[in-house]
């Protein structure tokens, strides 16, 4: 399997044992990690097209193998019950999607507080093809002065591809069409019209 060169800044440190884990998911499902991970101490992490519930596996799987300490935000649903506990100890953070909270001024704020921060989001916000994405991530990486780190999902050649690296700008409608026309040009999801 194809591991990238972890570099030093990154917030690094996962378990051993997820670590064992994370490579066993990837060599028994054949995929491998291809690019450079960038030797940045806070980013915005984008991983799509996000059209499958296996996508969460891969991307979990990735952050194991690799040991970085990343943190995620999912809808609350998946944080009920037994597997609540585990989710939040993976780095999770459960958002209620029909309450009206600040969440983009909150996770600016812990940005802020660390020392070290990866978030990593879907910008289509839902499993699926959509035809707008979310901006969350977009206000989010501007207010915290980070940039934006794409990853995509190739299950055609089953990678998980490390791609650009994007600082936003003052002009969020030209920032999300250079964006999506990235993905556009370089992912192949599992489902490309969604589950």
């Amino acid at each position: 399997m194809l591991l990238p060169v972890v570099p030093e800044n990154m917030p690094y440190g996962g378990s051993r044992f997820w670590g064992f884990i994370g490579r066993w998911i990837f060599r028994l499902k054949g995929w491998s990690i291809e690019g450079e991970i960038p030797n940045a101490k806070k980013l915005v992490l984008i991983a799509a097209p996000h059209t499958s519930n296996w996508d969460f596996v891969v991307g979990m799987a990735a952050i194991f193998a690799l040991r970085i300490q990343a943190t995620w935000l999912g809808k609350d649903a998946i944080f009920k019950g037994p597997t609540g506990r585990i989710f939040r100890s993976w780095g999770g953070i459960p958002v209620e999607r029909s309450s009206s909270h600040d969440m983009v001024s909150q996770v600016v704020g812990e940005f802020k507080q660390r020392e070290k921060m990866w978030l990593g989001l879907s910008p289509e916000g839902t499993r699926g093809h959509v035809d707008k994405w979310k901006s969350g991530f977009w206000h989010i990486a501007k207010a915290a002065e980070v940039p934006i780190q794409t990853i995509v999902f190739d299950y055609a050649r089953r990678k998980l591809v490390i791609g650009k690296a994007f600082n936003p700008s003052d002009d969020l409608p030209a920032d999300m069409k250079i964006i999506r026309a990235y993905f556009a040009d370089v992912g192949h999801g599992k489902f490309p019209e969604g589950e």
